[in-house]
């Protein structure tokens, strides 16, 4: 198995050489790839020296698998020349995630769509995983109505130069911002670029892949995500309308029976997911479960999550091993 990592020096990437070595994801050959200023420099993985090489290189190694985390453009780019070469590409970016023709996968919900011929393969947006990781069984039992969402989105999710903004702003050191404002001690309801609609790009992203990862357009979702100065994860409150009758005991049994979700909620003793509680760890927790009282059939939670983690990382690893699970690789 001959792997690529493409934007191996950033955030994701750097977390997905993690989440690598967790899980003892098996390859005989790894290469590295970043960005042209990066070439030449050295990283070291699993008690070996890797050399980062260029993108073009990386590209004719015909590998079985390139994990991509270096942006639209890189993948909007590149990703047809490594298909092109046999490899199977699974990008995080969001520029394949609405192509009709390619797949948007989280594993544990629609990993049953993937077939051998998928060579581009979409990671869906962090903050719209875990969402779905906590309503997708529930949407099995009740049918999902509606979704109202707001999110609380950690500076880990725009990248190292806002977590950098963030300490600067904190200890009081003039540094290069990449927010138009203050992030410390500060909400910013603006993720990405606003549209026509007045919602922005992020917001857009959690309609438009919710429904393609459910595989039902007649589900009304709105966001207004907001980025808030936290480091351990993204949160999300969550409010979900279904066609059918709820029983809060039996939905508290569904999420505590799904693979990679966990029920934090214990009220009396001051148990609920924080972004604080989530750093590092792969699973999507939810608390706060109640019915809402103002209608009928309708859930609020909060749910939580690692967004450099499930997020992207491991939710892109866990793709490439479902794939080489079901001989999906040739």
């Amino acid at each position: 198995m001959k792997i690529v990592v493409v934007g191996a020096t950033g955030l994701v990437g750097q977390e997905i050489l993690s989440v690598m070595e967790e899980r003892n994801f098996p390859y005989e050959q790894l290469y590295l790839v970043a960005s042209s200023k990066n070439v030449g420099k050295e990283i070291e993985f699993r008690n070996k020296t890797h050399t980062i090489i260029g993108i073009e290189e990386a590209c004719n190694l015909a590998a079985d698998v390139a994990i991509f985390s270096a942006g639209g453009g890189t993948s909007l780019e590149w990703a047809p020349k490594f298909a092109e070469k046999g490899t199977i590409v699974i990008d995080n970016s969001s520029a394949w995630r609405m192509d009709p023709t390619k797949k948007l996968v989280v594993p544990e919900i629609n990993g049953h769509v993937l077939k051998i011929d998928d060579r581009i393969i979409a990671n869906p947006n962090c903050s719209t995983i875990q969402m779905v990781m906590a309503l997708a069984p529930l949407h099995v039992r009740y049918k999902l109505r509606r979704i109202v969402v707001a999110t609380y989105q950690s500076v880990t999710g725009t990248g190292k130069d806002a977590v950098q903004q963030l300490m600067d702003e904190r200890s009081g050191v003039s540094g290069n911002k990449v927010y138009p404002y203050p992030i410390d001690l500060n909400a910013l309801p603006h993720i990405d670029v606003f549209l026509e609609n007045g919602y922005t790009k992020e917001e857009m992203k959690m309609v438009n892949e919710t429904r393609k990862i459910l595989g039902d357009d007649s589900i009304g979702v709105t966001a207004t995500t907001v980025r808030v100065p936290t480091i351990g994860g993204h949160s999300e409150a969550v409010n979900a309308e279904f066609h059918k009758n709820l029983d809060l005991k039996e939905v508290r049994s569904i999420l505590e029976a799904t693979p990679g979700v966990v029920v934090m909620d214990d009220v009396k003793n001051n148990v609920y997911p924080m972004p604080i509680l989530s750093k590092g760890r792969d699973e999507v927790f939810v608390g706060r479960i109640r019915r809402d009282e103002s209608q009928p059939n309708t859930l609020n939670m909060w749910v939580v999550a690692d967004n450099l983690r499930k997020g992207a990382a491991t939710n892109a690893v866990q793709i490439a091993e479902f794939m080489m699970e079901k001989n999906l690789v040739y």
